[in-house]
């Protein structure tokens, strides 16, 4: 698989309606393994998370490829975004010499792509969080919204994206003329709809929301044992540390995977719960 052409393949092995999917995979370079659990929540609409997972070798290299989509009103926007973000990320000339460009433009590009798709696709919308493993060594984490990614370093949880919320954020959103409110309900929300403050999509608040991307990077040193990427369906109900103790116990990542949604149900998550385990060592 070394050009952008095959690109689409890994797309249709990796799903988002299933009520309950799971699977695993691993490196073919190094001891590297990853495990995905994603659960249906109890809202009574179609599941709306997606995922990536997946080694490729890509011009000379291999790449760990992980993400997590977590759409709202409709699936159309997490679907477009697990077909299209990471091709996108990729065919940028300068990815090698510049990811962090590459990144920020391909969000960019995405999520102009999706609201000139209007006004079937830009309707609804979606949160990223993407991760980039490049030969078992760099590891480049980027987000919009809420779906968050978590190393363990020597056992300790270290956050390596940035949660998106109205409150957080409601400087920049007020300058672009929106608000922040809590009601209805007693979540802070743009304009009184949206519960992040940036997002792919979502073609009516987009003059009060961002979709940029925080990007963060780290190198894969010994003491890395673990990255976890989830919607949040379980960041809602258990904190980093929590996660990262959960999926250290666990030496298969599919099983510490599902065992992660599992606890979210049982805290009585009432979201859609996606969540993918990548395991460094052993």
């Amino acid at each position: 698989m070394d050009s952008l052409c095959c690109f689409s393949s890994f797309s249709q092995v990796v799903g988002g309606r299933s009520s309950c999917n799971s699977g695993k995979g691993k490196s073919s370079q190094s001891s590297v393994k990853y495990g995905y659990s994603l659960v249906k929540g109890k809202a009574n609409h179609p599941m709306e998370d997606y995922h990536v997972a997946k080694f490729v070798q890509f011009e000379g290299r291999e790449l760990g490829l992980f993400a997590i989509y977590d759409g709202h009103l409709g699936d159309s926007v997490p679907a477009y975004l697990q077909k299209h973000l990471f091709s996108n990320i990729l065919k940028d000339e300068d990815f090698w010499n510049d990811p962090f460009m590459s990144i920020s433009n391909a969000y960019e590009t995405t999520d102009q792509a999706i609201l000139s798709h209007s006004p079937d696709l830009g309707r609804g919308g979606s949160t990223a969080v993407t991760a980039i493993l490049i030969n078992n060594q760099k590891l480049w984490v980027a987000n919009v919204g809420d779906s968050r990614a978590v190393v363990s370093r020597g056992g300790v949880a270290g956050q390596m994206s940035t949660d998106h919320e109205p409150n957080t954020e409601r400087g920049s959103i007020e300058t672009r003329g929106g608000f922040v409110s809590n009601m209805p309900g007693d979540v802070a929300r743009v304009n009184g709809q949206l519960a992040v403050s940036r997002a792919f999509g979502d073609k009516n608040l987009k003059t009060h929301l961002r979709s940029d991307p925080d990007i963060q990077y780290t190198d894969i040193t010994p003491d890395v044992e673990l990255l976890i990427l989830a919607s949040d369906g379980l960041w809602k109900v258990m904190a980093n540390q929590e996660a990262v103790d959960v999926a250290r116990r666990i030496k298969d990542p599919q099983k510490a995977a599902k065992q992660l949604a599992t606890e979210a149900l049982n805290r009585d998550s009432k979201d859609d719960i996606s969540c993918i385990v990548v395991r460094f060592k052993g």
